[in-house]
């Protein structure tokens, strides 16, 4: 990379704006996942006439290194039960490599009003359940806990590749939720798993050509310092902390896809 052509390309405001929005979704999709959902937009604001397709390319690449830096810092103090992530990893890299194949051929619109049903329904539910991801609530045969994460991971895994933002956030929910797991471990799980689809994701973006390399390392190195930071908060803080803030970034992502599903239907509704 040719760091003068770089910095005569791209405005200090541009660089600087895009730098601050890799740390913080760094640091956000350490805890609990949905660092997409700051650079994505970020993403599409700076770079408007970018193909949609090459903007989530080089989201991808920002958001894979940071995600292993995590995934190795979560890797160091959480133990894993190896049979279970394989299996999960295995459907998740085959179920994100099919949803970004798809990704030039469909709309994610479809998906929206779909994922903000979903959404809406689990926030109230983990608001309600003051003690859901405390602890370990469920203690489920190694079998049903292999067959209920595959399933995780095909749908998860099929979400990211095909749109991407908050895929870490709906791991944790799945492993929460549905296998019992507290919120460290199930964050814990989500970036092993969440480095696997990415990679996969990646692979196909890279082949087609859909990403901006520069701005992808650039983005990359201030999304490692925040996940870096990040996963020794959640570490050092606990399930509460986790919770707190996963609680933000869903209501967050209700709030993204409610705009969403908004200004796709608001023209028919009052034309």
């Amino acid at each position: 990379m040719d760091l003068s052509l770089f910095l005569t390309d791209h405005s200090a405001a541009l660089i600087s704006s895009l730098i601050v929005v890799a740390f913080i979704a760094g640091f956000i999709d350490a805890v609990v996942g949905g660092g997409g959902l700051i650079q994505i937009p970020a993403l599409l604001i700076s770079f408007p006439n970018a193909p949609v397709a090459t903007l989530f390319g080089t989201n991808k690449i920002a958001a894979l290194s940071g995600t292993s830096v995590a995934a190795y810092q979560y890797a160091r103090r959480i133990k894993f039960d190896y049979k279970l992530l394989l299996a999960v990893s295995v459907c998740s890299f085959i179920a994100s490599t099919a949803g970004a194949k798809l990704v030039s051929f469909i709309s994610a619109d479809v998906l929206k009003p779909v994922i903000l049903f979903i959404l809406i329904v689990m926030a109230i539910y983990i608001y309600r359940k003051k003690s859901l991801g405390n602890s370990v609530s469920k203690t489920l045969s190694l079998p049903k806990q292999i067959l209920f994460g595959s399933l995780i991971g095909l749908v998860v895994g099929f979400y990211d590749g095909f749109f991407g933002p908050g895929t870490g956030s709906f791991l944790i929910l799945g492993f929460v939720v549905i296998l019992g797991f507290d919120f460290v471990t199930a964050s814990a799980y989500s970036k092993i798993i969440n480095c696997l689809t990415n990679i996969s994701a990646l692979i196909v973006f890279i082949k087609l050509g859909n990403y901006l390399l520069e701005i992808g390392i650039l983005m990359a190195v201030f999304n490692i310092l925040g996940n870096v930071i990040g996963s020794r908060m959640a570490l050092k803080n606990g399930n509460a902390f986790v919770r707190k803030l996963f609680l933000v970034v869903v209501s967050l992502m209700i709030i993204r896809y409610a705009y969403d599903v908004w200004k796709e239907f608001s023209p028919s509704v009052f034309s």
